[in-house]
């Protein structure tokens, strides 16, 4: 299993901007695509204007798989734009869960309402 970590740092100011639209529209689109969805944080301390989302994935050939449907989706394709003008900076991460913490984060996964 992996976690893949995004981190999108973005203008000035315009993190609740980003989070509204996202909620409204892109929420929608991009979890059920991805599937594994851990969540969708802002900060307060440290780097501001930073959202950080988490991805839970089997393995790399899953996320490979469900990244490029996500990248077909026309959809997510009219989406991205909106998104696009808010972010100055991103940054990715493939996380791998401890061994006595991913049996939990399996159970996580199963118990979510579908």
């Amino acid at each position: 299993m992996i976690v893949e970590e995004r981190i999108y740092t973005l203008k000035v100011g315009k993190a609740p901007e980003y989070l509204k639209i996202y909620e409204q529209e892109g929420m929608a689109v991009q979890g059920p695509i991805l599937g594994g969805f851990l969540g969708y944080f802002a900060t307060e301390v440290g780097p501001l204007n930073t959202v950080v989302h988490l991805w839970a994935y089997e393995d790399h050939a899953e996320r490979a798989r469900r990244r490029a449907q996500l990248q077909a989706d026309p959809r997510w394709r009219a989406f991205l734009p909106k998104l696009a003008a808010l972010i100055e900076r991103q940054e990715n991460r493939i996380l791998t869960p401890a061994s006595f913490w991913e049996p939990a984060l399996r159970a996580m996964l199963a118990a979510r309402p579908k």
